[in-house]
């Protein structure tokens, strides 16, 4: 048996990998275990609990990008953050701790690592954030998805895997559409939303009117702009389902024939798994520029079209939007162009490796466990 911990999340794009890796460790045994540990204003404080797992909390803050006032309180909040990374730690007693990102991920890492606990990180973009650059040099294993972030880190800790996806959009790798009437066109910002595709989608509506009994969207705004949006398509008579945010993206991604969305990379994964064509739009202010970054992989395989948002007004969104329809040959080349991108076996071969970081370090039963400790498993079934 085996237990894993794992650290971070904030956003979809670090939390769902770590979702992917927690369902592939725990359908492998019926007495492995996956605990998270994250911060109560992340994501994971929502969804890892709705998964089934245990979530454990640290207080903990970023320190990159912050004004003097902000730097200063997060500086201070960090020894409190490492008292609680150890005392998780002892309690949960886990194999092997994995961070995927995000404010959590550092201080909870650093902790296993000096309490001797094998370690590692999964980095999800071209270019690494500052956290992951951070602990790439006392992990034993980096987890890659893109050959651009190998640089940033020792070459003999790297593996080049991809990004894990969760097993709820495996099956569209295999079956990637269901059938529909209207074209389907899936429009979403991640998972808190993007003001700037909302704004754009909506205005693109003025210069698709002459199809809108054609066309369906479903759109995820996030909750500050599900109203407004909803009230534009509404007002200029179009279909759609607008919504704060996406439960089942497996069936959002089933029905989709064209996505408009933010270029993260988690997103990038499940674009070509489940072989979606896109038109991509990266987040303007992302460290470093990373999402242009990573939607440059797919543009220059032929998979997505992408715009800069400040370049992108919303009669050129409506003129790709039109034209793509117009031309479903293009369409599902970009499909099969994405598809050949795809890892499906990504979380497969994370989990492989912890579980040979595992047997290295405490043989192949584990860190010992006291009888008690190892009945409280109870086996977990997931949708």
């Amino acid at each position: 048996m085996m237990k894993v911990l794992i650290a971070g999340g904030g956003t979809g794009g670090h939390l769902f990998p770590g979702i992917a890796l927690a369902e592939e460790v725990v359908t492998r045994h019926h007495r492995n275990e996956v605990v998270f540990v994250g911060t109560e204003r992340g994501i994971e404080s929502r969804v890892v609990p709705k998964e089934g797992y245990p979530l454990e909390l640290v207080k903990v803050q970023g320190l990159k990008g912050k004004g003097f006032l902000s730097l200063l309180k997060a500086l201070f909040a960090l020894p409190l953050a490492f008292i609680e990374s150890f005392r998780i730690l002892a309690r949960q007693k886990p194999d092997v701790v994995v961070g995927v990102g995000g404010y959590a991920s550092g201080p909870v890492v650093l902790a296993a690592w000096l309490m001797g606990i094998p370690t590692a990180i999964q980095e999800q973009n071209a270019l690494p954030g500052f956290t992951n650059k951070v602990l790439g040099r006392i992990v034993r294993v980096v987890f890659i998805a893109f050959e651009e972030a190998r640089a940033f880190f020792p070459e003999k800790k790297v593996q080049l895997i991809g990004n894990p996806i969760r097993r709820k959009l495996m099956d569209n790798y295999l079956r990637s559409h269901v059938a529909h009437e209207r074209f389907s066109v899936l429009v979403f910002g991640g998972s808190l939303g993007a003001r700037g595709i909302n704004q754009r989608m909506t205005e693109a509506l003025d210069s698709l009117g002459d199809l809108k009994d054609s066309l369906h969207f479903v759109h995820q705004t996030g909750k500050n702009d599900l109203e407004s949006v909803r009230k534009g398509y509404a007002d200029k008579g179009f279909q759609a389902e607008v919504v704060e945010f996406i439960d089942d993206m497996s069936s959002a991604y089933a029905r989709a024939d064209l996505v408009v969305c933010r270029a993260g990379a988690t997103t990038l994964a499940e674009l070509t798994v489940c072989k979606k064509a896109s038109i991509l739009i990266p987040f303007p202010h992302a460290t470093d520029d990373h999402q242009a970054v990573n939607a440059r992989a797919l543009v220059d395989a032929g998979a997505a079209l992408m715009f800069r948002e400040s370049e992108l007004t919303g009669e050129k969104l409506a003129q790709t939007v039109r034209e793509l329809k117009s031309h479903p040959e293009r369409l599902k080349s970009m499909e099969k162009k994405a598809g050949l991108l795809g890892r499906p076996e990504a979380a497969k071969e994370l989990a492989d490796v912890c579980v040979d970081l595992m047997v290295q370090t405490w043989g192949p039963n584990g860190r010992e466990r006291t009888p008690i400790e190892a009945e409280k498993k109870a086996p977990r079934s997931h949708s």
